[in-house]
């Protein structure tokens, strides 16, 4: 790593991030949203500066850096705890979210990959999750696009559905345990669960914290999925490209998850590194908001929006289904 050539890109991705943080805790919108919309107001860096190759380096290496951190969040444990059922439904989402994700892609001639991102996104944990994935995926002109296109799709839905689905709780009349379920297995980011889990009470918020954090834990073996699927279609298309490797990062990952869960990691260690991964996120979906490009992204028309739309209903019907004929 050149230091001194990546530094400006570096510094003017997380003068970004901050400014987003702040406008965050301010208006109460999703922070990684103002990040992107930040980022794109300021895509003129991008363009022949010194801030170019800082801002690639921020979109790239600490975005890799900031999901494995996630791993810290996670501990086996927490799969026990919730009973084989609710794991049970929470795989079948997931799965069928995805699928679902790839088939539709393809009746609206989007791309599959589209399909994977938008339905990891939904199906596990909105903005990250679409960070995540998309790192893995491979290359293509569109890809920064489609990237943002979810993030910001993800992150507007989930917002939608931090306010609305708390109503649907109360008008079903559900106990603090299906409440719980429902807020943690349907909503897609993490913030927007936990800040419909406790508008209606303590148990819930908890409870709707560790569903969703449950779901958090697929990420890696959804990401190894893909990875996998992309290496048999590179061997059955024998094009000659490049054998898809699983990144260090997802090793990473999976090592601080283990960690985590064998270990009683201090609090004085575990919470700045949370942070940092948290923050190290938010720089990173700024820095791709700056390499976009806005005249391709006002021509992607409703189709991915509609997509992502279908996907929400489609996750939250099923975990609602699992609920009331449970």
């Amino acid at each position: 790593m050149d230091l001194k050539t990546n530094l400006p890109g570096i510094g003017i991705a997380t003068v970004t991030g901050l400014a987003a943080l702040f406008l965050s805790e301010h208006y109460g919108a999703p922070a990684m949203l103002f990040a992107l919309l930040l980022g794109i107001a300021m895509s003129f860096l991008y363009e022949d500066s010194p801030c170019t190759k800082g801002i690639e380096f921020t979109a790239t290496f600490i975005l890799r850096v900031g999901v494995a951190l996630l791993g810290l969040r996670l501990a086996l444990t927490d799969l026990v705890s919730l009973g084989w059922q609710t794991i049970a439904i929470l795989i079948v989402a997931i799965s069928s979210t995805i699928v679902l994700g790839v088939i539709l892609a393809k009746q609206f001639k989007l791309s599959k990959s589209f399909g994977t991102l938008t339905g990891g996104s939904v199906a596990i944990c909105g903005a990250s999750a679409a960070m995540a994935i998309t790192a893995v995926l491979p290359e293509h002109k569109n890809k920064e696009r489609d990237t943002l296109v979810t993030v910001i799709g993800v992150t507007s839905l989930s917002t939608i559905a931090m306010v609305v689905y708390p109503i649907i709780v109360s008008y079903l009349n559900l106990n603090e345990v299906d409440s719980g379920l429902f807020l943690g297995g349907t909503i897609h980011d993490v913030a927007q669960v936990v800040g419909a889990g406790y508008s209606i009470s303590e148990q819930t918020g908890d409870l709707s914290t560790l569903v969703k954090l449950v779901r958090v834990s697929f990420l890696m073996p959804v990401v190894m999925i893909i990875l996998l699927v992309i290496k048999l279609n590179n061997k059955a298309n024998s094009d000659g490209s490049k054998t898809a490797k699983v990144p260090g990062f997802l090793i990473a990952f999976i090592a601080l998850m283990v960690l985590n869960s064998c270990f009683d990691i201090p609090e004085v260690v575990l919470s700045p590194a949370i942070d940092f991964s948290r923050f190290a996120l938010i720089a990173a979906i700024a820095a791709i908001g700056m390499k976009s490009n806005f005249a391709k992204l006002k021509c992607v028309g409703f189709k991915p929006i509609i997509l992502m739309i279908i996907e929400t209903l489609w996750i939250a019907g099923l975990i609602l289904g699992f609920i009331l004929l449970s």
